[in-house]
């Protein structure tokens, strides 16, 4: 009997399909389609572990089953190759990133075929690649033509050890996203995609999406859209005035105090003489803090005061204007009036013995009474009081009204204000695609002409940022001097390169039509197969790729490129794998499990897969298990061993046994009906659960022997094809084996029979004296003398019944058999 050898079979098959194309997409518009996609990795390391690998599993498995259903599937790979992360890696390891992204992709793309993955290689893309970063530049151009792409100065993240500037996006607790070290402030002059245009539709639009509502908050809350009011407070002496928005413009009454953030450009002109020395050293200290921690509830209170005063249009009292860091220049308008409805506010007012009256009460007497007394900061609904025609309103009434009031005084407006920033799309790092602009004396920023795209990125001896808020592109003479495409006078090349996130915002395009070089993709091609219908990856790109490539999508849309305007239909964020130690995989732990080990160890690609997705819920953190390989590895060698059985018995006669035969087809009717819901509802571990108790049920019935060739053969037919998304090698060389022609995984996805889904057998208990004492099967139509027989026939109700006769035995059908003694 042949024995089951993975590294016999696992590259033979590998180089069949590659060589035959059997995983080719093809736009077929007879056939529905399917485009399942796997975030494409960054090949900035040497290789993957198994934590990656449970990203392109689920994909994977998703493909091939609708692939079998007759489906016309697109399922592509590529390289997200630009950006900092494969440029520390080259500078690491001394080599070019170049170099390094032709290394590592080689090895990440060894790894995937190992793996089985029904990739069709024929699109592979790399945005490193000037075939593809020549469109990226194209679509810069398009964003800069419709003015949504700016440049201009201002305060920015710069990440000292990675030396280049960050979007907001990518500091997470006033530390760099990749290196994990603190950031600074630093002013540069920056170009900017205008992704607050499109804040609302952002927002709006995740209502029609088939994503986890937790993504979806992340993306709100990182919006950030409020509705309220923008207020006018004149400065007494001055001409300027003080703009705020508020949310709670019913408090307005009881402002007792401005707070501008210390960058806000009105502070220069506000600070009187004597003031002047202690804010210009407070402005000093604050541009050492990130955001994250000026904006830390529970940290004390720190301001200086201005010297001015300003003017409250509500009543026309004068508050005193301050500076404190804990306003921030970047959202609404870098100022906030304070009170006593708030917290924060309230705490600063105290600190600096600021008099404070509340002007909105709560309904609960004696709460009002403590907040009268001042004894905590009152922030809910209430009921008005000391606030002019307004008194007595309670204060979701009194904000519209006080809104139209100050609006008909030219003193306030309603206004809709949002968080989100314009995305930073410029890096002063070497390896990234180049901003396509030509900086003219005479015309200022000029856009690189189409039939002059892409430009190349020069190759340079060293890659080392500069620190110096320029990339080493700047150094570069020959390739910055260039001419103006408007006036044809000298000028000089744009030297930032674009933020990696710029290439993978449009990539799940590119797969459409992978091999254009007359256009980004044709629409015909990208209107067959877009939007994606299963976009899989982890959830830490929530507000930087999901943000992004929408945007690129609506703007596209817009521009009437594409005919739909959200890019990612249903998306499937994976738990992630941990270490056996429970940690998060890292070379630094020295606890990473590479697949290839595993797969060298004699367990085999199809073990891994099964481990992969057997482990827990797909979408559930899980810790890998050593020992669980050997029992996915067992349950593949029990269905090998199974099939050798039944091939070296078939050599024999055909027989015939109709008992069995109905056993067996009850069994894979049963399989092929849970396993098709469980993929189709992405249950994965349930649907492997499933798959080996049919297995052990096919071995109890061996034991009998292959009584039915017919049915068996029938049976084994099937298992494989509903195993054959999981276990793709062993279920191809086993079909092989069966007789079978052509490949297991463009055969017909089985369809259950609803007749073997019937039960026709019961589960009955049978009670002695009242007491659970067996449960026995019986069939629907059993007789009750039959059920009565074989219940008193049950070892431990024999042994009741020893020198007893039953004076009286009850038959409840579909229930029990209660027997009195």
């Amino acid at each position: 009997m042949k024995r089951y050898s993975p590294k016999d079979i696992e590259a033979k098959w590998q180089k069949k399909w590659q060589a035959s194309g059997i995983y080719k997409a093809v736009e077929d518009s007879n056939k529905p389609k399917r485009y399942v996609l796997e975030y494409f990795p960054y090949p900035s390391g040497s290789a993957m572990h198994v934590g990656h690998v449970r990203n392109y599993t689920i994909g994977d498995v998703i493909a091939r089953f609708y692939r079998m259903r007759g489906y016309s599937v697109l399922h592509p790979m590529g390289w997200d190759a630009f950006g900092l992360p494969a440029e520390n890696y080259a500078i690491k390891n001394n080599i070019s990133p170049k170099q390094a992204i032709l290394e590592n992709t080689t090895k990440f793309k060894q790894q995937l075929i190992q793996m089985g993955f029904s990739y069709d290689w024929g699109r592979e893309i790399n945005s490193s690649d000037p075939k593809y970063y020549k469109w990226t530049q194209w679509f810069f151009k398009l964003l800069f033509e419709r003015g949504l792409a700016y440049q201009k100065e201002s305060l920015q993240w710069w990440c000292d050890t990675d030396k280049t500037v960050l979007a907001n996006e990518q500091v997470e607790n006033g530390k760099c996203w990749r290196c994990g070290n603190e950031v600074t402030k630093k002013a540069l002059k920056q170009w900017f995609f205008k992704i607050t245009d499109y804040a609302d539709r952002l927002a709006e639009d995740l209502d029609k999406l088939d994503w986890s509502e937790g993504i979806k908050a992340m993306q709100r809350n990182w919006i950030g859209k409020s509705v309220g009011t923008e207020v006018d407070f004149t400065v007494e002496g001055s001409k300027n005035k003080i703009t705020v928005f508020t949310t709670r413009v019913d408090t307005i009454f009881s402002a007792a105090f401005m707070v501008l953030a210390p960058e806000n450009p009105l502070v220069s002109e506000l600070t009187t003489p004597d003031n002047q020395k202690a804010v210009l050293n407070y402005i000093k200290e604050s541009e050492s803090k990130s955001d994250i921690a000026r904006m830390e509830e529970d940290r004390e209170k720190t301001g200086v005061f201005t010297g001015s005063y300003a003017i409250n249009p509500a009543n026309g009292q004068k508050i005193p204007v301050w500076i404190a860091d804990f306003v921030l220049a970047g959202y609404g308008t870098g100022a906030v009036f304070g009170d006593i409805h708030d917290e924060r506010d309230f705490e600063f007012a105290k600190k600096f013995n600021i008099p404070v009256k509340p002007t909105v009460l709560p309904e609960n007497p004696q709460e009002s009474k403590k907040v009268q007394a001042k004894e905590y900061a009152f922030t809910g609904e209430g009921i008005l009081v000391d606030s002019g025609e307004f008194t007595g309103m309670r204060s979701s009434e009194a904000r519209e009204k006080i809104t139209v009031w100050l609006a008909n005084k030219g003193t306030g407006r309603e206004k809709v204000n949002y968080k989100i920033r314009d995305w930073l799309i410029s890096r002063q790092r070497y390896w990234g695609a180049p901003i396509p602009i030509i900086h003219c004396s005479e015309h200022g920023a000029v856009a690189v002409p189409d039939d002059q795209l892409p430009v190349e990125l020069p190759e340079v001896e060293s890659y080392q940022p500069t620190g110096e808020g320029t990339s080493v592109l700047a150094g570069v003479t020959e390739w910055v001097n260039t001419r103006c495409p408007t006036c044809g006078k000298p000028a000089k090349r744009e030297t930032d390169t674009m933020d990696g996130f710029a290439c993978s915002s449009w990539y799940f395009l590119r797969f459409a039509d992978p091999h254009n070089d007359k256009e980004a993709f044709d629409k015909d091609k990208v209107k067959f197969w877009l939007p994606v219908d299963d976009y899989i990856g982890g959830a830490e790109h929530a507000v930087m790729h999901l943000l992004y490539a929408r945007m690129w999508t609506m703007v596209m849309h817009d521009a009437g490129l594409l005919d739909f305007d959200e890019p990612f239909s249903a998306l499937r964020n994976q738990g992630m794998i941990l270490a056996p130690d429970g940690r998060k995989m890292s070379k630094s732990w020295d606890n990473v499990i590479a697949p290839d080990d595993i797969i060298s160890q004699g367990y085999g690609a199809d073990s891994v897969r099964i481990m992969e997705l057997f482990i827990g819920p797909w979408n559930q953190s899980a810790v890998w298990s050593i020992e669980g390989m050997g029992g996915t590895f067992r349950f593949l060698q029990r269905v090998w061993t199974l099939s050798q059985e039944f091939l070296e018995n078939n050599k024999a006669k055909e027989l015939n046994d109709a008992v069995q035969a109905k056993e067996l087809y009850t069994l894979i009717h049963k399989a092929i009906h849970k396993v098709s819901k469980d993929l189709n509802n992405l249950g994965f571990n349930t649907a492997i659960a499933y798959l080996m108790e049919t297995v052990n049920g096919l071995y109890k019935l061996k034991i009998d022997g292959f009584k039915d060739t017919k049915a068996w053969n029938f049976t084994l037919n099937r298992l494989l094809q509903i195993m054959a998304p999981f276990a793709p090698h062993i279920t191809e060389e086993l079909w092989l084996q069966l007789g079978h022609e052509g490949s297991i995984h463009i055969s017909k996805w089985p369809v259950h029979d609803e007749k073997y889904l019937i039960n026709d057998q019961l589960t009955l208990a049978v009670q002695v004296n009242g007491k659970v004492r067996a449960e026995i099967t019986v069939s629907k139509d059993g007789s009750k003398e039959d059920i009565q027989k074989l219940a008193l026939a049950q070892k431990n109700v024999k042994k009741y019944l020893v020198n007893k006769k039953p004076t009286k035995v009850i038959y409840v059908p579909g229930r029990l058999i209660s027997i009195v003694v």
